[in-house]
């Protein structure tokens, strides 16, 4: 079994919580269950911390996520076969994954040593003449970061890296179904100089949980998840900052100009199927021009069909399980609901052969009514909807009709297309020739409406996690 990092401590609790293979339902580990005694400790200790913490240099903060960064990588496939294990992610997902959670660290150590602040003349008028500003940014204190199952790792790590580069103490809440990457990532943490007060992980159920969102100790709560535990989130915690990435139903829409079609499909299908669609910008909803809608069905449908289902640990496979039964059971429902409201069947809605657990076909369905769960809630699983428009100004309003706005996907080859999709589309981000679900990590990664409040991306998210303090000097 698994024991908790608190605060620098290995603890057991006397509780323990099962992590389940989505794949072949065994076991595959056990997690000290933390309960409010735990996080009351957590939370106390990250505040003692704060005082070592600040105290640290910038290249002191860079050393420490370097550390972290290099450790990582040199326990890579530790990392990915534990990954694809608790969440059922391919190997391929996993490397993929890992990589980026390097990239993120690594990201951090630059940032840290360019936290920087601003001084000038305050002479405007008469009255401030002879005094100067200094303004710089301190660490807002402790950061409470509770993390989802689909990026167990590297949104983990999108949480805790700006705060170290910060200088923030963070107590961090895995997912219940995926806490293992957490616990090796502590371990890691543990031997890289960090204060040890100044680091958690805490497997908690939700119920435990609660004192991370609404303890007044916390200055920052950062999380990721479905909207409707965001925002009631936002609402129960009180002062505090409350960073919110949440769901979407991600559009793609294409144009009738394609020119490179083997780029458009296997785009459209990594974006639509990677880790069998449990990605807030996964590709849900596409948009096709009417011209070349024929077209795009046929090779989707070719490509899609040749996605193989299995043991996410086989290095063939190229679609995994969704994260369990009952999302599995959902789908299935929100599958059925399409078609029985007239929806078209492209392929798919069909489930894995007994033995391969939570898997299921990736699904395409055509016209599907706007009102059914399926285009008009976020699917998170592999069920895509293919719809025809006239023109590109009807798709703009087809994918914002929507109450998420996260991120959209704009295949075009004319320029001034392209930035009135920028100017028209009510997400966070726009992405030309390439799906929705693309992302770098450096670069601000937030969405609109019901789809969060906010921006992670290493840099943007350490202006959350600092404070500008002014200084107004007297020259006498």
């Amino acid at each position: 079994m698994r024991k908790a990092y608190l605060a620098g401590e290995w603890v057991e609790t006397g509780q323990s919580m099962a992590v389940i293979n989505p794949f072949s339902g065994e076991m595959v580990d056990q997690v000290a269950l933390c309960g409010p005694a735990e996080i009351e400790q957590a939370l106390s200790k990250a505040v003692e911390s704060q005082k070592a913490i600040r105290a640290m240099a910038p290249y002191q903060r860079a050393a420490a996520l370097a550390a972290v960064r290099d450790g990582i990588a040199a326990k890579q496939e530790l990392f990915v076969r534990t990954l694809s294990q608790e969440n059922g992610k391919t190997l391929a997902e996993s490397r993929l994954e890992v990589a980026r959670s390097i990239a993120t660290f690594d990201i951090a150590v630059g940032e840290a040593t360019r936290i920087q602040g601003e001084a000038y003349e305050l002479g405007i008028n008469a009255m401030a003449v002879g005094r100067q500003a200094l303004v710089r940014p301190y660490p807002i204190g402790v950061v409470s970061a509770i993390a989802p199952f689909n990026f167990p790792m590297n949104l983990a790590i999108h949480k805790i890296a700006p705060a170290m580069a910060c200088g923030c103490p963070v107590v961090l809440k895995p997912a219940s179904k995926t806490p293992l990457t957490a616990l090796l990532l502590a371990e890691l943490i543990q031997a890289s100089g960090w204060p040890p007060g100044g680091f958690s992980v805490l497997p908690c159920d939700r119920q435990a949980g609660q004192m991370l969102v609404t303890d007044e100790r916390i200055k920052l709560l950062s999380f990721t998840g479905s909207p409707e535990v965001g925002w009631k989130m936002k609402r129960e915690a009180g002062k505090k900052k409350v960073v919110l990435e949440l769901g979407g139903n991600a559009g793609l829409i294409v144009d009738k100009d394609v020119r490179d079609w083997d780029w458009l499909i296997a785009r459209a299908v990594m974006g639509a199927f990677y880790q069998c669609g449990q990605v807030c910008i996964s590709v849900q909803r596409i948009f096709l021009h009417q011209a070349i809608i024929g077209e795009f069905r046929a090779r989707f449908k070719q490509a899609t069909e040749a996605l193989r289902t299995g043991d996410p640990l086989d290095a063939h496979t190229t679609l995994g399980p969704v994260i369990d039964r009952s999302n599995r059971e959902r789908l299935q429902g929100w599958i059925q609901e399409a078609l029985d409201q007239g929806a078209e069947l492209i392929t798919g809605h069909t489930v894995a052969p007994i033995g391969q657990g939570n898997s299921m076909a990736a699904t395409i369905l055509e016209e599907v009514s706007p009102n059914c769960r399926v285009n008009a809630d976020e699917a998170f699983g592999p069920v895509v909807t293919l719809s025809s428009v006239e023109s590109m100004e009807e798709a703009f309003q087809r994918a914002n009709d929507s109450r998420f706005g996260l991120q959209c996907g704009v295949f075009t080859n004319d320029f001034d297309t392209v930035m009135q999709a920028f100017d028209t589309l009510e997400v966070g981000g726009v992405i030309h020739n390439d799906v929705p679900s693309f992302r770098v990590d450096s670069m601000p990664y937030g969405g609109v409406k019901d789809s969060g409040l906010g921006r992670e991306g290493v840099k943007y998210a350490m202006k959350d996690m600092l404070e500008e303090r002014v200084l107004v000097y007297r020259r006498t």
